[in-house]
C-alpha cells in the first residue's frame, strides 16, 4: 500500500470555479447581447477576462496555496510589462499629437 502525501481539494470547491466561471462567461456573452457600445463594453470585457483568469490561475493551478515568494516570481514580471506598455502607449499619442500639431 502506497501513501502519497499531497494535498487534496474538495470537490466541491472546483463544481463551485467551475459554477462561477460560467457565470462569468455568462456576463461576458451578455454584454455584447445587450450592445453596450464604447468604453464600458471593453471595460467590462476586460473586467470579466481578468476575473475568469484569475480564478483558474489561483485555483485551477493551485497559486492560492503556493508560496507567496513564488507567487510574486510569476505575477510580478506580466504586471510589470503591463505597466511597461501602458507608458508606452501614453507616451505614443504624445508622440503623435506633436507631428499632428507640427507637420499638418
Amino acid at each position: 500500500m502506497t501513501s502519497s502525501s499531497g494535498q487534496q481539494h474538495p470537490i466541491g470547491l472546483y463544481l463551485k470555479i467551475w459554477g462561477l466561471l460560467f457565470v462569468l462567461s455568462t456576463m461576458s456573452y451578455m454584454v455584447d447581447y445587450l450592445r453596450f457600445e464604447g468604453l464600458l463594453r471593453w471595460g467590462l470585457i476586460i473586467l470579466f477576462m481578468l476575473l475568469k483568469a484569475g480564478l483558474i490561475v489561483a485555483v485551477f493551478m493551485h497559486m492560492a496555496w503556493e508560496r507567496l515568494s513564488l507567487v510574486y516570481a510569476i505575477l510580478v514580471p506580466p504586471l510589470c510589462l503591463l505597466v511597461l506598455i501602458g507608458l508606452m502607449a501614453s507616451e505614443a499619442d504624445y508622440t503623435l499629437g506633436t507631428r499632428l500639431l507640427f507637420f499638418h
